[in-house]
């Protein structure tokens, strides 16, 4: 199925809204979009693509991964001509995040990253690749909750940086 991303551009969120709108942890969203740091090299890069990037993001005001992602996300955003950003409630769109299901759960935040024409180019999530890589083999080794403090303590060192990458790795393979 092709999503119909204009319409669901259209009445997504900007990250502002999002923070302000979000019971739980809109402060911290906004947060750590105020104080993420785009190393410059990351905002060249994705500036010499040309822009014309519409980055739809899907997640949840509790998901721990996405506060620690997407206010990066936004940042960088903010900083590249040519890139937006929108983000979806995952709870309010149960079809759309059934399409991009990463094994059997609902896993966010899912970013699918769009030309200016709304043509799907790609996606990236639910974690950077090497952190997904650590916590699939955590849990199948029988971890639980208690992955959580080094989760945290991988976000705190990457800042995001990894994110970006990955993303911009589709963004440059389109």
């Amino acid at each position: 199925m092709v999503w119909p991303f204009a319409h669901l551009w259209d009445e997504a969120l900007s990250f502002g809204e999002f923070a302000a709108a979000s019971r739980l942890h809109g402060a911290l969203w906004e947060a750590m979009r105020r104080t993420a740091r785009v190393p410059d090299a990351l905002v060249a890069e994705a500036s010499a693509l040309g822009g014309g990037f519409r980055l739809v993001a899907i997640v949840e005001d509790w998901c721990g991964d996405a506060s620690n992602t997407i206010p990066v996300v936004a940042r960088w955003a903010e900083q590249v001509p040519g890139i937006a950003l929108r983000l979806l409630r995952r709870d309010e769109h149960p079809d759309l995040t059934d399409a991009y299901l990463t094994g059997t759960s609902r896993a966010i935040p899912i970013v699918v990253i769009l030309t200016a024409e709304m043509e799907e180019i790609g996606r990236w999530g639910p974690r950077p690749s090497e952190l997904q890589a650590w916590v699939m083999e955590q849990r199948r080794a029988g971890a639980g909750k208690e992955l959580y403090p080094e989760v945290r303590k991988w976000y705190a060192h990457d800042k995001g940086e990894s994110t970006l990458r990955e993303i911009l790795a589709v963004m440059a393979g389109s």
